[in-house]
């Protein structure tokens, strides 16, 4: 996975589109990120439209984003999520309280 100039901010949203897999290399450099560019985040956009693959250190790393959104009262989103990560999503139970928009 890797992000290019696939990050976008203007102000306080960030866009990040995930592209490739999402397993534990990939995941601790999209933490990273979270822990940088989060701080002064309210609005929160993950484009999974070029998403293949999610392991448990992905949605781990999913899931602290969440929270991060949460603990602001910001929002976070995931956008043209595939048939097969909205499978993995459905059976972690993540789709009942990530806002998911196809």
């Amino acid at each position: 996975m890797h992000y290019g100039d696939k990050k976008e901010k203007n102000g306080s949203a960030l866009t990040l589109t995930l592209i490739g897999k999402l397993s534990v290399l990939e995941a601790k450099e999209l933490s990273k990120v979270v822990d940088e560019e989060l701080s002064d985040v309210n609005d929160l956009t993950l484009d999974l439209k070029e998403l293949t693959y999610v392991s448990s250190a992905g949605l781990r790393v999913l899931l602290t984003a969440q929270n991060i959104m949460d603990d602001a009262g910001g929002t976070m989103k995931l956008l043209n999520v595939s048939p097969f990560i909205m499978d993995v999503l459905k059976l972690t139970g993540f789709n009942k309280f990530m806002n998911i928009e196809n």
